[in-house]
């Protein structure tokens, strides 16, 4: 009998995804195993596996679809010896398009009737369209006007809809997205803001454009939101003398023959991994029974991407030597930008580095990214006015600012973690030992 095809849970935290792509058309024969869709979750794009073997009889849910639910059926797959005819109405209960509205209104239950188009009714004749034939003053509000004038657009060509026919905001957008848009003589094409027929208009009169958020960044904005009005952060910043890691680094990259390029972040997942282990209650999650205290030393580290922020995990990050850490590090950010982290690589971990040293910012707190109890920021090295042996020097300062979650890591408990990270930035080769 017919299988459906489900919208897999990709993710804990997954009730619908975007069905970004189908890989397969109908007719197709499929074995098990085989990448028949790829999916957009919460947290990444990842491929779909063909659980059994066959044809694709019918496909439910076109590609571009966002808001399919969990565990909805998407497409149907036809055994060995079946044909179309064996689809039932039962089988395929939805049908879905990019156009769409999210959630439970982008399927569509196949024994609904399309909703009937509605009859146009006729436009009626505006009273400000009848002032413009006679030459008499046309009515508008002061916005309408104002959009007008920017985009360059004739309100004589305008009907308006407000009381006794003036001519309000939407009007004006209706006629520029119609393209009734006539230039002033003189004035060159591209001259006026707003021209465009794809452009918006705000409250204020400004022109804007609008980007579509994508499950990643909508999930990113709730979790962020979430974090930062439930757990009650404070902040710890440290400096630390960055100089002997810069001439120890530099020492490694210019050995003859190596293949390889250490930065100062792999040095900052070292000593943030070591010092986990030596302060281990940095290393825990609050729940409402108890701390949960983690037993493996996991870093998250945040990478940006198109779709905003995501943190690939090391994994035992205490028990790794540098080299292996940049490796690592450098092939989980760039399949992070390509969307093809698998779920076990992004979810999860005991805490949190976001580097934007090599942006040039001095100083900067980070949300915390739940469920993790911390999360250390990272500024640039930058030369500063020093006390060494007492006298006034020039060194090279980082500062470091840690976002705590107080109900975990109270003051001291974080207190206690940078005392043990700074000195093992500031004396790098006993990160090598």
């Amino acid at each position: 009998m017919p299988i459906q095809i489900l919208m897999p849970a990709l993710s804990p935290t997954m009730t619908e995804g975007k069905l970004t792509k189908w890989m397969v058309k109908e007719g197709d024969e499929v074995s098990s195993g085989d990448i028949i869709a790829e999916i957009e979750t919460d947290k990444a794009t990842m491929e779909l596996e063909a659980v059994d073997e066959g044809t694709i009889g019918k496909i439910l849910v076109k590609e571009g679809t966002e808001g399919v639910e969990v565990n909805l059926p998407i497409g149907i797959l036809l055994e060995e010896g079946e044909d179309e005819g064996g689809i039932k109405d039962s089988d395929s209960t939805v049908v879905a398009s990019p156009d769409s509205a999210p959630g439970a209104q982008t399927a569509r239950a196949l024994s609904e009737e399309p909703p009937a188009a509605k009859e146009e009714k006729p436009a009626l004749e505006s009273k400000a369209t009848k002032a413009v034939d006679s030459g008499a003053r046309i009515f508008a509000s002061p916005l309408a006007k104002r959009i007008a004038v920017n985009a360059g657009l004739d309100l004589g060509d305008v009907s308006g809809s407000g009381p006794n026919g003036r001519i309000v905001k939407s009007d004006v957008e209706k006629a520029m997205s119609g393209g009734a848009v006539k230039r002033p003589s003189g004035q060159k094409q591209g001259a006026a803001a707003g021209s465009s027929a794809s452009s918006k208009i705000s409250d204020f009169g400004q022109s804007f454009s609008e980007e579509a958020n994508s499950n990643v960044r909508k999930v990113i904005a709730r979790r962020l939101l979430e974090a930062k009005q439930n757990i009650p952060h404070f902040y710890l910043t440290i400096e630390c003398n960055i100089d002997e890691l810069l001439a120890l680094r530099k020492r490694l990259n210019s050995r003859e023959g190596v293949d390889y390029k250490i930065s100062v972040n792999d040095f900052v997942i070292k000593a943030v991994a070591v010092a986990m282990r030596k302060v281990p209650m940095v290393n825990a999650t609050w729940t409402d029974e108890a701390i949960r205290v983690y037993d493996n030393v996991d870093v998250a580290v945040a990478v940006a991407t198109d779709d905003g922020l995501i943190t690939p995990i090391i994994r035992n990050a205490d028990q790794k030597g540098l080299l292996a850490l940049s490796n690592e590090m450098k092939e989980l950010a760039g399949r992070a930008r390509e969307n093809k982290l698998k779920p076990e690589e992004f979810q999860g971990g005991g805490f949190s580095i976001s580097n934007l040293g090599m942006y040039g910012i001095k100083e900067f707190s980070a949300i915390i990214n739940p469920p993790q109890s911390a999360i250390l920021a990272v500024g640039a090295g930058e030369q500063r006015p020093i006390v060494k042996d007492g006298a006034l020097a020039i060194g090279t300062v980082m500062s470091c600012t840690m976002s705590c979650d107080h109900r975990v890591v109270d003051g001291a408990v974080g207190a206690e973690f940078l005392a043990a990270f700074k000195p093992l930035i500031e004396d790098p080769l006993s990160l090598l030992l």
